[in-house]
């Protein structure tokens, strides 16, 4: 697929239905936001090559695409005006499974420019805060792991990724400016566990885009790892031309350029990811 063509790209439909043994059950997939409010700080590339890391592993991965910039969906391929897609799931119009497609070897809800609104349609809605929660929540129990890239804002978005979610993962650049967000977006992880979603905890933050030759950036890296010992990823993505170039091209890194130091990063970090699991 060319650099231009990847927005025409439709994905197969999923479509297997829920059981009655599994609707509204407990499901055995483990749920990760991957979210930072500040943008370009490597989130979708992580979202993206993490969820394909993980089924080139054998996992069955579930990407959502929360962001209505949709980058996700055409960095796999699919085009951002699919419909359904996770706008209409949020409001309760379709579900998951109809919404679905396969991209590559993962499952992806996709996304689209309308998800803009759905901040505004949602505010009436009592639990709004859990749309997203009950709506996999009422999915077949069919994947092990469900990424969701959130969109750069701690908004209602974010918020339902959170309280959907057992776990966050946060990327983030080593620059000045990344420590300040980063407290408030772990204020927010507090708050939400608190309030509305008490199993949320932090999984681990990922140093990304990282360039040895930077000295501020090394001196952040060793200001986090002062800060979060046990929950800093050894894993560390450099900044790397391929893996930026991927997207444009509608392919996870593996499939563009499976040898170059991107891929490898993300493979390493699929792996420590596994190894680390739900420790607490």
């Amino acid at each position: 697929m060319g650099r231009n063509g990847l927005a025409q790209g439709g994905g197969k439909r999923v479509c297997s239905h829920p059981s009655p043994e599994t609707e509204h059950t407990l499901h055995s997939m483990r749920c990760i936001a991957i979210a930072n409010q500040k943008g370009g700080v490597g989130k979708t590339t992580t979202a993206v090559n993490l969820a394909a890391a993980l089924a080139a592993a054998g996992k069955r991965a579930l990407l959502i695409d929360l962001d209505p910039q949709a980058n996700a969906t055409t960095g796999m391929g699919l085009a951002k005006t699919l419909n359904p897609n996770v706008y209409h799931v949020l409001l309760e119009e379709v579900g998951v499974m109809s919404a679905v497609r396969r991209a590559a070897q993962l499952d992806l809800l996709p996304a689209s420019p309308d998800l803009a609104g759905a901040e505004v349609e949602l505010v009436q809605r009592p639990q709004r805060e859990s749309v997203l929660r009950r709506a996999l929540e009422k999915a077949p129990d069919q994947w092990d792991y469900c990424l969701i890239d959130c969109p750069p804002a701690l908004n209602l978005l974010t918020i339902n990724a959170l309280v959907a979610a057992e776990r966050v993962l946060i990327p983030m650049q080593c620059e000045y400016y990344a420590l300040e967000g980063l407290a408030q977006l772990l204020a927010t992880i507090r708050r939400v566990r608190a309030q509305l979603n008490p199993k949320l905890e932090l999984h681990g933050v990922l140093r990304t885009m990282f360039d040895t030759r930077n000295r501020l950036a090394g001196e952040v890296g060793s200001e986090l790892e002062r800060h979060f010992p046990e929950k800093l990823y050894r894993t560390v993505v450099p900044r790397n031309v391929r893996l930026a170039e991927a997207p444009s091209y509608g392919k996870a890194v593996f499939d563009y350029d499976p040898h170059c130091a991107g891929a490898e990063a993300y493979r390493v970090l699929a792996a420590e990811f596994l190894q680390r699991e739900w420790r607490p």
